[in-house]
């Protein structure tokens, strides 16, 4: 096969080897996938623990069981795979999720993409396409997973886990590190939510991570309501940052506040409040979207209250959410954007959203 057939080939099976593709909309993807397992099945089981209810518990720990598979779905989505790829992919995604430990869903990601490839180079190319084309995604996927998982989620977990400890050693350094890279992620083509997940990231440098989401989403929210009104300020505080995008390109001097604020609520919610995410992971990563990261914060005191790690939750605590998740990424962006409106950076209209 020349060259020029084989690009015809990959053409005519959708096979994109770009970065957008794999990291950008697979990982978007997956990060949906979480929402829609995990991240639902803990706040329906919490939900069912809190007011002792049995039914909603199990049915919250059946979503989050499902995790892996939900990821792998959604990834194989994002990729256009057909039908019988996108549905041997479930197998796919348990064991790559299940072998990969703490950093599973790094290893859903990798090992579904190219699980999902390899399927649609075969998908109805045989005339026994329902044989061969699940045969090669779940061979395939299962094997990877075997191989590759444990170490792809070992990796991830040791970056986590660097992470965090960097940050409980240089709460104050590493709160403005996490804060603002997590939040600029959130706001970015990309998912914070997935990379938090990926690489596990809780307690002190999940609350950092909290933290500077909400100041993007929060700051975006408040600086831009003079031109959005309350459409903008419901749809980037509990929506998304991410409708900014095509702002930012034009004026990138209308990511500084948000971005200055992130730098300040990020070593306060690790050095005064120290704010911790002790729920699931891509929490950390989701800000006020759908108010997740509080549920996750508050997921966590949970958690640390059932097994003796805190004793209960306090007036301080919420405080702390609070002010870290609303009132100074509000009240620090409003300020920073008002400076650079009278000094000519940020004109009239240059955050107006088509909504």
């Amino acid at each position: 096969m020349s060259k020029q057939s084989f690009k015809a080939f990959l053409q005519r099976k959708d096979i994109e080897f770009s970065a957008k593709r794999y990291f950008i909309d697979a990982l978007g993807a997956m990060a949906q996938g979480l929402f829609a397992s995990l991240l639902i099945g803990t706040i329906i089981s919490t939900i069912g623990t809190q007011f002792h209810i049995d039914i909603l518990t199990e049915i919250g720990d059946f979503a989050k069981a499902c995790a892996g598979s939900a990821m792998a779905v959604a990834i194989g989505y994002a990729l256009k795979a057909p039908a019988l790829v996108l549905f041997s992919l479930v197998t796919v995604g348990w064991a790559a999720n299940s072998l990969g430990g703490a950093g599973g869903p790094l290893a859903v990601l990798l090992i579904t993409i190219v699980s999902a490839e390899l399927g649609k180079l075969v998908s109805k190319e045989t005339k026994v396409d329902i044989l061969v084309t699940p045969l090669t995604v779940i061979l395939s996927g299962g094997l990877l997973s075997h191989f590759c998982a444990p170490y792809i989620g070992t990796a991830a977990s040791w970056v986590g886990n660097m992470i965090m400890w960097a940050t409980e050693q240089k709460p104050f350094i590493m709160g403005i590190i996490v804060s603002v890279v997590v939040g600029i992620a959130l706001t970015l083509p990309i998912s914070s939510a997935a990379i938090c997940a990926a690489l596990s990231l809780t307690g002190l440098a999940g609350g950092a991570a909290v933290a500077g989401c909400c100041a993007q989403m929060v700051g975006f929210a408040v600086m831009s309501f003079k031109e959005n009104k309350w459409g903008g300020l419901a749809a980037q505080g509990i929506g998304t940052s991410m409708l900014q995008m095509g702002n930012i390109v034009k004026n990138p001097r209308i990511w500084i506040p948000p971005i200055l604020a992130s730098a300040i609520t990020g070593p306060i919610a690790t050095c005064v409040f120290k704010m911790q995410m002790n729920g699931a992971a891509i929490a950390s990563g989701m800000g006020t979207c759908g108010f997740v990261g509080q549920i996750g914060v508050y997921t966590g005191w949970l958690n640390d209250i059932s097994s003796g790690a805190k004793e209960s939750i306090t007036a301080f605590d919420w405080l702390g959410l609070v002010l870290i998740c609303f009132i100074l990424p509000a009240l620090l962006s409003w300020i920073f954007c008002l400076i650079l409106r009278k000094t000519d950076w940020i004109k009239e209209n240059d955050l107006k959203l088509d909504l």
